[in-house]
């Protein structure tokens, strides 16, 4: 275990979290690590850090600080992407079960060590379709979703002839009372945590005023004062073991056949945040359960604002994987041909190990 600083994010306005696709109309639902990386990089800068920052993370062979992506919450109750191999569990009569991208914590915990069980049906759990979210059950006659997909409609009017251009149409995210986001940052020792865990609060304190994600000049993306709560990773998160000991099956009597081996597990890594592999990364990528996508996007720099940035492919949150050690990723540098300065996006993987089981 390491150190590590859990943060919420409870927004005001609406979120602009912007699809693979990049369709104003469709709005994704989770803010990634290697975004946040990015904006805690540029709140950095406005700090008077940026150049430390980056030695200490982008340009060093061990980050001193990795982040889990953003997952939603509400009302207290932490959502996560769950372990692909884990989910979703045996189809059920009542609940839909595979409609749900994000679950309580509790209820990876409880697949975690279970893998072979069954949710009950009759506790009540609700998949929210709007949200993807499997949420507890209601205490008030209906689930509160943490959040919902809206399109909000603009358009510019000249101030001289009073004429508007066309509206366009902008989908965004509209978060509940008592609902937000929370993240989770690990430092990788004891020096990291007292060196950075100050000033990644100031930054968080300093995005929450200026915004995240898309049509931060609206006012979109921004959140009241965030709340920290300092611990060891993942005990932040998880209240007990990830990993099975699988049972010693009894020994045969005399004359009875041989007791049937007992279940063998092996580790494998599941992973809270976007993952790009380091060289020294050495996954079987034969094995395992994720799902990779092609990241992009814009340079926001002085340098050259608006520049595209080059594509990486990178593994997702809720994949798990299969290697020798922990996967540790990489910054890889995306700035265009000829550009003034290295860009980077992080790809640090931060991962809890868990067991998979072995299949003879």
């Amino acid at each position: 275990m390491v150190s590590g600083l859990l943060v919420q994010l409870r927004p005001t306005t609406p979120w602009r979290i912007a699809p693979e696709s990049g369709a104003r109309e469709r709005v994704d639902t989770l803010f990634h690590s290697d975004s946040l990386y990015s904006a805690i990089t540029h709140a950095m800068a406005s700090l008077g850090h940026l150049e430390e920052w980056i030695a200490a993370t982008a340009a060093a062979e061990t980050p001193a600080v990795r982040f889990t992506s953003c997952f939603p919450f509400v009302e207290g109750t932490l959502l996560i992407t769950p372990p692909r191999n884990l989910w979703p569990p045996p189809p059920s009569s009542r609940v839909r079960w595979k409609g749900a991208r994000y679950v309580p914590v509790s209820i990876a915990e409880k697949l975690l060590r279970e893998p072979d069980g069954r949710l009950k049906e009759d506790e009540g759990w609700v998949v929210d379709s709007g949200s993807e979210c499997l949420l507890p059950p209601p205490k008030r006659g209906k689930a509160l979703a943490p959040f919902r997909v809206t399109v909000r409609r603009n358009a510019a009017v000249d101030r001289l002839s009073g004429v508007a251009a066309d509206p366009v149409s902008t989908a965004c995210l509209e978060f509940s009372a008592g609902s937000g986001l929370w993240t989770c940052a690990a430092f990788a020792s004891d020096e990291a945590r007292d060196r950075w865990q100050s000033p990644i609060k100031a930054a968080f304190r300093l995005l929450a005023d200026s915004g995240l994600g898309g049509q931060r000049s609206r006012g979109w993306g921004r959140s009241a004062a965030p709340e920290f709560r300092e611990g060891a990773f993942p005990d932040l998160l998880l209240a007990g073991p990830t990993q099975l000991q699988p049972p010693t099956p009894p020994a045969a009597e005399e004359g009875e056949a041989p007791a049937e081996p007992a279940a063998t597990y092996e580790t494998g890594y599941w992973m809270l945040s976007m993952f790009h592999p380091a060289d020294t990364d050495t996954v079987d990528w034969t094995r395992g359960a994720y799902s990779v996508v092609d990241r992009t996007g814009r340079v926001e720099s002085s340098a050259a604002h608006g520049a595209l940035k080059k594509s990486v492919r990178m593994v997702t949150e809720g994949s798990v994987l299969l290697a020798p050690a922990a996967p540790q990723g990489s910054a890889a540098d995306v700035a265009p041909d000829g550009f003034a300065h290295p860009v980077y996006r992080a790809g640090f993987a931060l991962s809890i190990p868990i067991s998979w089981r072995v299949v003879a």
